[in-house]
């Protein structure tokens, strides 16, 4: 590191320096459950076999780690991003919007109360200043504000005020990356540990039976009835009182304390309902039946007292003699189960079976476990809530109070499996089986994780095991149903011999009551009999014999026995079972013994030195056993002599079971031959050696040893899984240890290699083992990670001349040794700096000795570690191997299955690579020699190979289809970790240029960009997170160590080419150079690998551009939490690595997601919104994408913005990428040296500047804080909102053009699977919106609520500092420059937007402070150049000057203040400020709903009190201006305190709203402002076709100035103009005298009176009118906006234009008369509660099909909150309400339907469904009344009244409810109603008829109305009452010969409706059609001769008077019924 200065050599050191070795090679203990490690029994020589078994069982871990990792506590924060107590170090940040939320409840509690509304048009609002401001107290002043500063003073205080109390860690607050994308975490291994199940822990509390005569004993187990197997070990426990066990003294010679235990912790690894615990009975031994014996039980009660009591004295008085003359001998009794079914909850049952396998390690194929999935084994297994076990599961009492009675004939397994089928399927048991009353009490709970006093199967002490010992609680050993694959990790040795059935049925008559006494013998002397079975309770723990138990009088017993023996560690052929046959005679006989002898059997334990279990038939001898039986088999002994006499001729009587539980006996036979050829190898033995049946010499070992190496991988997977650490040790031993065999040398290293490999496979395909999320097979994992260390030497006999005597070491001893040796070796290892131990340095002899003690027993051990010098290994072997070059070299020259294999599972063998190079390393001390002689250059060579073959194959797989992907991707990322690790072991020059080759293969290999760039971004992203990355990068800088620039092959797009004469030296720093991608080189990688990404385009890439962010976003994350980066100069030095990621990020800007148009739809009330909203409401409208698209008339805001950048489809980030991104921006901008980003910004082309500052404005969004929402505060309403957002926002983007929108489309296709990445990009903005909030907030408390938001609330208040920071250092750099202007829009857009946001009180106390900086700094520029801005600024000053907290609002009063008094200077500004002011006040007061008037009072009156205490400007009028203004404000507010009064009652609300607006009709600026605010409040209530008429009735407004301003032709010509789209717009004429000019001083100065504002307003109303469906208005705006785009040439707007129409006129097509408008009821007021409503009607308009019911509920509703329910009434009909009737008390509300009414001079016009719905003043309805006063009555008294009502306005207005202004009434006569009905009917049919397609249902409907025989009141009774004959009265003629005619034509169209129904008909419906056919037949007959009927005189020419009165039935002429049909009433 010649050239570095000595601070960057001090910092490289302290990031961990490169001399010292990452990788530390530790021995860590095993952890061991017991007090002492099971161990072999003392003393006795053991195999080879045993030893290297137990060896692995105790030695300790040997893992390597990584040195410089740190502690636990930073990786678990770095990954997490959350310490647990790291938000206790946060300042609460204070937000506006909560501490509003905690006082609103009070608000709402109140009753509402309705206010009558006063007509406020009359009083001008600028009068109406309801109380002086000067009585109100001033809020406290900023004392300084006036003082007089420098500029650059003020902005160094700022400055320092902003320094102070800032979070150092930005990431700390950011959410944690996803761990989908975490790659680089490596999962560490599970600990190889014994195997749990679930644990149940039984405690047995009392056993008691009617009577109590007798000890019992009870034993219980599990059983599985499905699978019919005994599922555990037998449990013994024994309750008896002391006076029962006393009976028995005499058979008990000791009690040891652990068979007194009572509770037992049994196991279950795959729980199922089908498992029952049987509780089995047994007494001592009687004379009698089983049943003789229980009777007593069944028939005596203790409680009956009397002679009971004599009988139970004598029962026991009989009982003890029995127990002191059979003590030793039982008898069965009686047994209960116990289904468990409802503690392994059966409904979780279908989960828990797939969950448990996968603990046992199960797990379906592909699955990609994630971490927190492969939770550890024993947790899983300890937590019975995870599987099934349920919850519910507490401390379960049980009690039991029958027992069923054993049958003497039905003892064995099968019967009791019989049984317990029987009892689950019903209770038919108890039936058939006698029941004994007793109880038995059990607890059933799952076992804690820590029992204390618990003792394992071989009666170990499990820890903790207390001193004062209580009852023990015994662990019950279980025989699992299926294999469980977890490798042995403890020594035991257990067999287990189950007795099952004697037939003696043919023996002699002295055999009835038979028992088998069972031992384990050494040899065949009786005394040989070992004391090695475990004893039952209440007795010895281990025992010599046990007894069967004795069924009475049975000469084929069946025995259910179960005896539990441990094993020797080393067995003989001496050792087997004897089994000794007794009758047993019960009854005393004089001098008769007890016991009779009835005959032996044997079984030896070894059968060719393996153990024999299994099921066998052994014959019995009846005569004592021959010397040397036992070495043969019972079946097979030769002949003796004497012959021995057997039962039965030598058949097989005795049936028995063995089975052995053993981690030594691997009951394999390709195992056990492996094993016993390779220590034949290992160790002196005689040839030939015997392997199970076969003879081996010497000269054929090689051969049969290389032939079980193939054969290794046929054993069966468990028993390979058990012994797996053994088996691979050994290979790895043979791999590299050469053997000399009968003089030949053998080399097994390939043989072995292979079957390593074929192991490899064969684990990972097994569907039964769990894979992490690596892909990589768990058990290999945790071998490779703690088990596996270098193979030893061999070792040579004692005869090759080392010395002969060794110690005997005691295995413990040696465990404590050897760690300390290390320990003492690691301690050396610290003291010194260099991590050498061997270096000169005060070496203690002690250790010394330790050192040497411990190789002799180590190498005993077979634990030696390699190349140490022990004093056992002879001199090495020229030939030694290194294991990592002999394993390097055979996964280079391997070929076939074999290679693809290793490559498949090339992780494993990267890791024995890794671990054997570390333990290399170690042991050779060569960490003081240079890394690159560290290791041949062979073995270099290797790795290169290795290296490139990978690659290759990866690249390789890619290219084929989908399926292979997954594999390519796990090759891929396990080449990195290797790539990873190497880089801590080798020469990182030669490392790097192996990355450099993967990177120039696979892009050489590979066309599918997204593809390649996400295999190389794992890639690096694994890389990157080596923890000395920094050294590898930052001071990278020694020529001699960097490699050549390794250039890829992918051309990097260099950030924008900078000018000539800039500083290039800076420039270039923030760009991605070809000089910075040599220097650093990862990181120039990652950047290279992240811009192709962002700049790429294809399928699926969105996914890999997640990736890319995710990757550089986790790095900066890591560093920033790491506490070896805290000090703010290394951060300053890695922030200056980062610095090119700038250049990337603003290249990507265009495809950033737009947070701000996100917010603008969501309904956030946003000044800033208002350009862009009006562009488009659905729309995503990014100004970038304005820019692109060359908008002229963007106003200058956006002007210069990227107007530079192609026009190209960008393949836009979703929010959350984006957001990622976004910090990494911001922590960049925190931690970098700022001086040097000030002379970056000072460098930039003013275009580059404002890409910076766009991106600022999207960063202010993207970190708005989002609060917590407490998951009952949600309303639905939020919900259903953000929903209508989410699906707009949807819509608009399918309608969008762009990738974006294809993507969509895509996403919305079926089919998606092919590229998953899609799916979850569209996860729409996750914290963003309520809806996601909502729904995720339920199950979070509150306090993690209150964390979160904490956390959260500094993200945002930091963020948006960085932001400000940002901004200070464009301000203060560009002030030098001239492009000020430019800039200073850009800066306030951002700061404006961040005001606009939700902020925290800090964060406001610095903007204000920054905004004052800039208003002193740049007033003139400010209000000369930027209007827009300023007018945004006062609105969100304003809009803070209301805030509810007090430093918010004294910060945003002064800033109010300066922002006056510096447009004073100049006069017009002063007036343009003072007119801003006043609108923004207007606006905020019609949008804001939580606006709170009072704090804007004081804060007016705080402004007030500063003009007064403002001495220099006293002399002007400043003072008497600020004072007039402020009394406007006033005003206005005074208007707000009335809204909030019907804030409740929308329409009231609205006509409110118009009349504010209306008495603003002299100033238009206000009134736009209004019509503004009606609009927002119409959109929130989903009114758009209103929302929309407000903003057109804007644009008249604004084209009645526009037009006085400028002739310009293309100009609308005022608002007469606008007539086509509503008549009521001509309101807007400015004709009036009042009307101001819009010369005058900021009159019209708002954005809105220009051409674009213009343009603006309609293209938002069309937008409108295409929501509420009005299509053919959309129409009509675009006429007047089409002029002004031709004119300005914007021929993109005009494109986007006739889009949008051609969409229109496709719906008015597409949706024909399917639409829908409104519905329209009349609702009249009456009574004197409603104050100015009484006696009022009015129009209201509804969403289409309303129902009478939903209005009248509504308004009732409504009403009845206001004045009390009792009082209001909802008057039922329609007639007219007659005044005096009703109650004064009363509020009454009448409600009518009405439909639009026409003349019939208007239908001409009126042609469409739309024009019968549009431009709507007259509405009709009718009543029905008879003359009596009933409203309905017979057909020839029923009359009919019209009622037509005219509105003041048309509909639609910009409201929705329009009073009535005129009211005309016609009475039709009964005739003139059956015209009317039949003229409807008639026309009813023909729609019917004509329509296309034809509707058959609708068809018949109208006809069987019509022609149906038994219609009522149908068309023949009205020909019947008004037909039949011609009235008396003339004047009716006509009326007569109308209705006939009617009917003619009605009977026509019937005819007509027939026949086109014979047409439609199926051939089902024919009989129906018949029917039809003979009703119209028949109706038609009825009717001909009343049709045919003509009236005489009306032929004859008469002169006639026609009355007036009958006139005016004709003007009505009924053609109403034609729309009501049109309408399908």
């Amino acid at each position: 590191m010649t050239h570095l200065n000595s601070l960057d050599v001090k910092l490289a050191q302290e990031l961990g320096d490169f001399t010292e070795d990452d990788l530390d090679v530790a021995f860590t203990p095993k952890e061991c459950r017991t007090l002492q490690p099971s161990l072999p029994e003392e003393g006795v020589e053991l195999d080879p076999h045993v030893r290297d078994c137990v060896q692995t069982y105790i030695r300790e871990w040997l893992i390597v780690n990584q040195k410089n990792q740190g502690s636990a506590e930073i990786c678990s924060f770095k990954k997490t991003g959350s310490r647990r107590d790291f938000h206790k170090t946060l300042q609460k940040q204070t937000f506006e919007s909560e501490s509003l939320e905690n006082s609103e409840p009070s608000a709402q509690a109140r009753p509402r109360h309705l206010n009558v509304l006063c007509d406020v048009s009359g009083k001008g609002p600028l009068t109406a200043c309801g109380f002086d401001l000067r009585s109100l107290q001033p809020d406290q002043r900023l004392e300084n504000l006036l003082q007089h500063v420098s500029a650059e003073d003020f902005e160094k205080q700022n400055e320092e005020a902003r320094r102070t109390n800032r979070q150092a860690e930005l990431f700390a607050l950011y959410p944690a990356v996803d761990e989908e994308d975490a790659v680089e975490i490596r999962p560490v291994p599970e600990c190889p540990k014994e195997h749990l199940g679930n644990r149940i822990l039984v405690k047995v509390l009392t056993l008691k039976f009617e009577i109590e005569v007798e000890p019992l004993f009870a034993s219980i187990a599990l059983y599985d009835v499905k699978e019919r197997k005994k599922i555990s070990e037998n449990f013994h426990c024994d309750l008896n009182s002391d006076q029962f066990k006393g009976f028995l003294r005499a058979h008990t010679p000791s009690v040891a304390p652990s068979s007194q235990a009572r509770s037992a912790v049994f196991s279950v690894t795959y729980p199922s309902s089908d498992i029952y615990l049987v509780v089995k009975i047994e007494k001592v031994l009687q004379q009698g039946e089983i049943g003789d014996c229980a009777e007593p039980y069944m028939v005596i009660k203790e409680s009956d007292g009397g002679k009971s009591k004599e009988k139970i004295e004598k029962l026991k008085l009989q009982a003890e003699s029995f127990c002191q003359r059979l003590g030793k001998y039982r008898m069965p009794f009686a047994w209960a189960p116990i289904s468990l079914t409802s503690f392994f909850n059966v409904s979780t049952l279908d989960r828990e079976v797939t969950d448990v396998e996968s603990m046992v390690g199960r797990s379906s194929v592909g699955e990609r476990r994630t971490l927190s999935q492969s939770r550890r084994l024993s947790e899983r297994a300890l937590s019975l809530e995870e599987n099934g076990v349920g919850s519910n599961f507490k401390a379960t009492p049980l009690t039991i109070n029958s027992f069923f009675k054993q049958e003497g004939d039905r003892l064995s397994d099968e019967d009791l499996f019989k049984f317990l089928a029987d009892y689950k399927r019903s209770s038919s048991l108890q039936r058939r089986v006698k029941s004994i009353p007793g109880l038995l009490r059990l607890e059933i709970s799952p076992a804690p994780e820590i029992i204390n006093c618990c003792l394992t199967p071989e009666m170990l002490p499990v820890k903790p095991f207390p001193e004062n010992r209580t009852r023990p609680h015994k662990e019950i050993l279980e025989f699992p149903i299926r294999e469980v694959y977890v490798p042995h990790t403890v020594y035991r040795n257990l067999l287990y011999v189950y007795p099952q059935r004697l037939n003696f049925a043919n023996k002699l008559a002295s055999a009835r009551n038979i028992t088998i006494k069972i031992q384990f013998m050494s040899g065949e002397d009786a005394s040989n009999a070992m004391p090695i079975i475990f004893g039952k309770s209440n007795g010895p723990e281990f025992l010599q014999e046990v007894y069967t138990a004795v069924t009475y009088h049975n000469k084929s017993p069946d025995f259910y026995e179960e005896v539990k023996i441990k094993l020797p560690a080393k067995l003989t052929v001496h050792h087997h079972l004897l089994f000794t046959f007794y009758h047993i005679s019960c009854q005393q006989k004089q001098g008769a013994s007890v016991e009779s002898l009835l005959g032996y059997s044997w079984l030896p334990i070894l059968l060719n030195e393996r153990l024999q279990t299994g099921s066998y038939c052994l014959p019995v001898a009846l005569e004592k056993l021959p010397p040397n039986y036992s070495m043969h088999s019972a079946e097979k002994v030769p002949l003796q002599n004497p012959p021995i006499k057997w039962a039965e001729g030598h058949k097989g009587v005795f049936n028995i079971e063995v089975q052995a539980v053993s981690s030594v006996h691997t009951q394999d036979n390709h195992l056990e031959r492996f094993f016993t050829l390779c220590h034949s190898l290992e160790s002196q033995v005689t040839f030939p050696i015997r392997v199970l049946d076969q003879k081996i010499s010497e000269t054929s070992l090689e051969h049969e040893l290389k032939l079980s190496l193939i054969c290794l991988n046929s054993s069966r997977l468990e028993p390979l899984v058990l012994f797996l650490h053994l088996v691979l040790d050994k290979l790895f031993q043979l791999s590299v240890q050469p053997m000399v065999i009968a003089g030949q040398t053998a080399n097994f290293s390939q043989f072995a290699f292979e079957s390593v490999v074929a192991i490899a496979n064969s684990l990972h395909n097994s569907k039964d083992l769990a894979k992490d999320q690596h892909g990589r097979n768990c058990l290999l994992a945790s071998y490779v990670h703690y088990v596996f260390r270098l193979p030893e030497p061999p070792r040579e006999s004692p005869k090759s001349g080392a010395p002969a005597g060794l110690p005997d070491p005691r295995y413990h001893t040696f465990g404590r040794t050897s760690a300390a040796a290390v320990s003492s070796k690691l301690l050396q290892a610290r003291v010194m700096s260099s991590s050498n131990p061997d270096l000169a340095g005060p070496h203690c002899a002690a250790d010394e000795e330790i050192a040497d003690r411990n190789c002799n027993r180590m190498s005993y051990y077979g634990s030696g570690n390699n190349d140490v010098p022990s004093s056992t290994t002879a001199p090495r072997p020229a030939s030694k191997k290194h294991f990592h070059e002999e394993l390097a070299l055979q996964m280079v020259v391997s070929t076939g299955m074999v290679r693809e294999t290793v490559f498949k599972y090339a992780w494993f063998f990267f890791e024995l690579l890794v671990k054997s190079m570390a333990q290399y390393v170690h042991n050779m001390d060569k960490r003081d020699n240079f890394r690159r002689t560290r290791f041949s250059d062979r073995f270099k060579d290797d790795i290169t190979t290795i290296v490139n073959v990978v690659t290759s194959e990866t690249a390789a797989l890619l290219v084929k289809p989908q399926k292979e992907n997954e594999q390519a991707e796990k090759m891929n990322i396990s080449l990195a970790f290797f790539l990873y690790d190497l880089l801590s072991l080798m020469d990182r020059g030669f490392v790097f240029n192996l990355i450099k080759h993967y990177c120039n293969q696979l892009s050489a290999k590979l066309n599918n960009l997204p593809m390649l760039i996400s295999m190389r971004l794992e890639f690096l992203r694994i890389l990157c997170s080596h923890e000395h990355y920094l050294n590898l990068n930052l001071f990278f800088m020694n020529a001699d160590t960097a490699p050549a620039s390794p250039c890829l092959s992918i051309s990097s797009q260099n950030s924008s080419s900078c000018s000539s004469f800039q500083d290039q030296k800076i420039a270039s720093m923030f760009d991605l150079t070809p000089e910075y991608r040599q220097q650093h080189f990862l990181t120039g990688l990652l950047f290279t690998e992240l811009a192709a990404a962002l700049d790429a385009e294809g399928e699926g890439i969105s996914k890999v551009q997640r990736k890319a962010v995710s990757a550089v976003h986790s790095l900066l994350s890591s560093h920033d939490l790491d506490p070896r980066c805290v000090k703010p100069e290394v951060k300053v030095k890695i922030a200056a690595l980062y610095l090119p990621l700038v250049g990337i990020i603003l290249d990507a800007l265009p495809q950033l997601y737009d947070f701000t148009a996100a917010d603008a739809r969501s309904g956030k009330n946003r000044a800033n919104g208002s350009d862009e909203e009006q562009e488009g409401a659905g729309a995503i409208n990014q100004n970038v994408a304005l820019a692109i698209a060359g908008n002229n008339f963007n106003l200058k805001t956006s002007g210069t913005m990227l107007s530079s950048l192609p026009y190209k489809q960008y393949n836009m980030l979703n929010a959350d990428t984006t957001r990622n991104l976004m910090i990494c921006f911001l922590w960049i901008m925190k931690n970098a040296d700022q001086t040097l980003i000030r002379k970056w910004i000072a460098d930039l082309p003013s275009m580059q500047l404002n890409r910076i500052l766009d991106l600022l404005f999207i960063c202010v969004s993207c970190f708005e804080y989002k609060g917590k929402q407490s998951s009952d505060k949600v309303s639905t309403q939020v919900l259903q909102k953000s929903r209508d957002v989410k699906a707009r926002l949807e819509e608009a983007l399918l309608r969008g053009e762009g990738a974006r929108g294809e993507m969509m489309k895509r996403c919305r296709a079926p089919g998606n699977d092919r590229f998953p990445g899609l799916n979850e990009n569209l996860r729409w903005r996750k914290e963003q919106t309520h809806w996601r909030q909502a729904n995720e907030k339920q199950d979070k408390t509150k306090a993690e609520l209150d964390q979160e938001a904490l956390i959260s609330g500094n993200l945002a208040t930091e963020a948006n500092l960085i932001i400000l920071d940002m901004q200070e250092n464009i301000i203060q750099a560009s002030s030098a420059l001239d492009c000020k202007d430019s800039l200073l829009g850009g800066v306030l857009r951002v700061l404006v937007n961040s005001l606009s946001c939700d902020q925290s009180t800090t964060y406001l106390t610095h903007c204000f402070a920054t905004l004052r900086a800039l208003i002193a700094k740049f007033g003139d520029l400010l209000f000369e150049e930027e209007v827009e801005q300023c007018a945004d600024l006062c609105q969100r000053v304003l809009h803070h000057c209301s805030s509810s907290m007090d430093v918010t609002r004294t910060q945003a009063c002064a800033t109010l203040y300066l922002l006056m008094r510096f447009s004073f200077g100049a006069t017009s500004n002063f007036a343009r400020v003072k007119m801003q002011v006043t609108m923004s006040l207007a606006s905020l007061v019609g949008k804001a709903p939580d606006f709170n008037e009072e704090y804007l009072r004081r804060s007016l009156r705080t402004i007030l009190a500063y003009a007064e205490e403002d001495t220099a400007m006293q002399a002007t009028l400043f003072p008497t201006q600020v004072e007039e203004l402020l009394c406007n404000l006033n005003s206005i507010l005074y208007d707000t305190v009335k809204m909030r009064e019907f804030q409740e009652d929308p329409e009231m609300l609205m006509d409110l709203m118009y009349r504010i607006a209306k008495s603003y009709q002299t100033s238009p600026d206000l009134r736009l402002t209004w019509l503004q605010n009606m609009a927002e409040k119409h959109m929130k209530k989903k009114c758009y076709t209103e929302a929309a008429m407000c903003l057109v009735h804007a644009a008249a407004l604004v084209a009645e100035y526009l037009s006085m301003l400028e002739d310009h032709s293309y100009l609308p010509v005022g608002s007469v103009s606008f007539q086509n789209i509503s008549s009521n717009v001509l309101e807007e004429s400015a004709v009036s005298d009042d009307t101001l000019s819009p010369d005058e001083d900021g009159v019209c100065s708002g954005r809105y009176f220009t051409e674009s504002g213009l343009v603006g307003l309609l293209e938002h109303a069309a937008e409108l009118f295409s929501t509420g469906g009005l299509y053919e208005t959309v129409n009509e705006v675009y006429k007047l906006v089409i002029p002004i785009l031709e004119a300005h040439r914007d021929f993109r707007k005009l494109t986007s234009t006739h889009d949008k129409l051609q969409k229109a006129f496709d719906s008015i097509i597409s949706k024909g008369h399917k639409r829908m408008f409104g519905t329209y009821f009349r609702v009249g007021f009456y009574g004197s509660k409603f104050g100015d409503l009484d006696e009022q009607e009015f129009v209201y308009k509804e969403p289409a099909i309303t129902k009478l019911p939903e209005i009248s509920h509504r308004l009732e509703g409504f009403y009845g909150q206001c004045f009390g329910a009792e009082f209001v009434e909802v008057i039922k009909d329609s007639a007219p309400v007659d005044k005096t009737k009703l109650d004064p008390n009363k509020a009454y509300i009448q409600i009518t339907f009405v439909e639009p009414y026409f003349d019939e001079y208007e239908m001409k016009d009126r042609v469409t469904y739309f024009e019968k719905n549009f431009n709507l003043r007259r509405f009709m309805y009718t009543t029905p009344f008879t003359l009596e006063g009933r409203p309905r009555g017979e057909l020839h008294e029923q009359y009919r009244r019209n009622t037509i009502l005219t509105t003041m306005h048309a509909f639609p207005y910009i409201k929705t409810r329009i009073g009535v202004i005129q009211k005309e009434e016609f009475v039709l006569t009964p005739i003139e109603v059956a015209i009317e009905d039949m003229k409807k009917k008639t026309l009813q049919l023909a729609v019917a008829i004509n329509q296309e397609p034809p509707d058959a249902k609708m068809l018949q409907m109208v006809l069987q109305g019509s022609v149906g025989a038994t219609v009522n009141q149908g068309p023949l009774e009205v020909a019947q009452v008004f037909l039949a004959e011609i009235p008396a009265d003339p004047k009716l003629y006509r009326h007569h010969n109308k209705l006939r005619l009617c009917f003619k034509e009605f009977i026509m169209r019937c005819g007509e409706a027939v026949e086109k129904n014979k047409r439609l008909i199926t051939a089902d419906q024919r009989e129906y059609q018949q029917e039809l056919k003979k009703n119209y037949n028949k109706l038609k007959e009825n009717l001909r001769p009343m049709i045919e009927r003509k009236i005489p005189e009306l032929y004859k020419p008469i002169f006639r008077i026609e009355s007036p009165k009958r006139d005016s039935f004709h003007r009505s002429s009924f053609r109403k019924c034609e729309t009501q049909l049109s309408q399908g009433s």
